[in-house]
């Protein structure tokens, strides 16, 4: 099993509470940084450490932190992205139930270094059970002096909100999040001009994950020199992932970056093998946006090298070989599972959750949908695969976020590594169906 940074504690009773959390080192993080090093100090060993954010991107977090804009007088906010809304994703979930107070840690030295005095946590609407335990959490804290004015004597004042949000994926990109913490609706910003320039009432902001956060209290307490030995090249210290689909060991689980794919999958420690002894089809590696991962490159790269839960490994060879680590949710496919129902059922998700603002994205995934849902029912065409192609090709790139390219990368992928399959469903309507009936009743009785 690999060192564990942010779940070290989580199994202990009673660590989601103040007493517990202090007794096990909690808070000893921002005794350090405020007692002992000055701003620049922490934002130092953040850029040591090579952290990289844990939201879906992985960039540098320290040299995020970087492009911060100081003009004279104008406040800077720090804004928490706990807007977990990937299908597939719930590693966020599980830390703030489990350890509230170490990401209300991490939020208090990340302010420090960036010289935020006001810092909001965004959290999505459906996790509105969660919002009781961080509030209680922060109160906690302001209660404790950890939180307020003049934190430790040291001059620092810190103060920390909790925002839900109304159920939108689309506001899990920054600058929607921002337009609607505003009180707006959550569309995306054009940028230029970035967030550390322009982001919350116009001034410079910084928005980051919740686990890229709560890895700052280790990255302080241990030094980043030390973190940065974590990992593998330039995927540093251990990551959440999220494991599901036909998997034996569902769950939330911390790796040092690096961990070979196929013995994440096999692995007893980890997720326990396929489900009923049946074989590997493919993996989803980061969440339902990234490119699929036919079984084949799942333990091996097109190169022959084993492939490592790495943001470098995994986008080995590209789309056309490879995927991304994204936000770490893994999601296993047997050799039952049907790619192109698993497809439609992506697209249907990005279609649904499209701001609308753009046109590619408004009415391609409205296509992408339509064309999937007619092949799963066996009534597609041979032509429709070059169509989705085709229609994904000018969705990517030509939007103004990110849910564009999220959506059109799984159906393009889908299509390169299972086109034997999608054909199938055009020559074989009447066993598709039969299958989708299969499967409908199969869920009836379940219910």
């Amino acid at each position: 099993m690999s060192r564990k940074l942010l779940l070290e504690h989580a199994h202990i009773e009673g660590i989601n509470g103040y007493e517990t959390y202090r007794k096990h080192g909690g808070y000893r993080a921002v005794e350090k940084a405020l007692k002992n090093m000055a701003p620049a100090d922490v934002l130092e060993e953040v850029k040591k450490s090579g952290l990289r954010g844990r939201g879906g991107a992985g960039f540098p977090t320290g040299m995020k932190w970087s492009f911060l804009a100081k003009p004279e007088g104008v406040p800077r906010y720090l804004l928490c992205n706990a807007d977990e809304s990937e299908p597939g994703t719930f590693k966020d979930r599980y830390l703030m139930e489990k350890i509230p107070h170490l990401l209300v840690e991490g939020m208090i030295l990340s302010a420090y270094a960036l010289g935020a005095n006001t810092s909001y946590i965004y959290i999505r609407g459906e996790y509105s059970w969660i919002v009781f335990i961080l509030e209680k959490a922060i109160s906690e804290a302001y209660a404790k002096g950890w939180l307020g004015n003049n934190i430790l004597g040291s001059g620092f004042d810190c103060d920390l909100y909790v925002n839900p949000g109304a159920g939108a994926y689309i506001c899990g990109e920054e600058t929607a999040l921002i337009e609607s913490l505003e009180g707006k609706r959550g569309n995306p910003r054009i940028k230029p001009p970035f967030p550390a320039v322009k982001g919350l009432w116009q001034c410079p902001t910084v928005v980051n994950n919740v686990e890229t956060l709560a890895a700052v209290v280790p990255i302080v307490n241990e030094g980043g020199d030390n973190y940065a030995r974590i990992g593998v090249g330039r995927s540093t210290g251990t990551k959440l992932i999220s494991a599901g689909g036909n998997i034996n060991k569902p769950g939330v689980y911390e790796i040092e970056l690096g961990l070979p794919m196929e013995e994440f999958i096999y692995s007893d420690d980890w997720c326990g093998g396929i489900k009923n002894g049946k074989r590997l089809k493919a993996c989803v590696p980061g969440g339902s946006s990234v490119p699929i991962l036919p079984h084949y490159l799942v333990t091996k790269t097109a190169a022959g090298e084993n492939r490592l839960l790495s943001y470098e490994s995994l986008a080995d060879g590209g789309f056309e070989s490879g995927s991304m680590l994204g936000s770490g949710g893994f999601i296993v496919y047997d050799e039952d599972q049907c790619v192109v129902r698993n497809t439609w059922n992506f697209t249907r998700f990005y279609h649904h959750e499209s701001c609308g603002q753009c046109s590619p994205c408004r009415e391609g995934t409205g296509w992408m949908e339509k064309v999937l849902e007619r092949l799963e029912n066996g009534k597609g065409k041979l032509s429709d695969m070059d169509l989705l192609v085709e229609v994904a090709k000018k969705i990517e790139g030509n939007t103004i976020c990110p849910l564009g390219d999220a959506a059109a990368w799984p159906v393009a992928s889908a299509i390169r590594h299972f086109r034997d399959e999608f054909e199938w469903h055009v020559r074989e309507p009447e066993a598709c169906m039969q299958r989708n009936y299969g499967l409908v009743k199969e869920k009836a009785e379940m219910a």
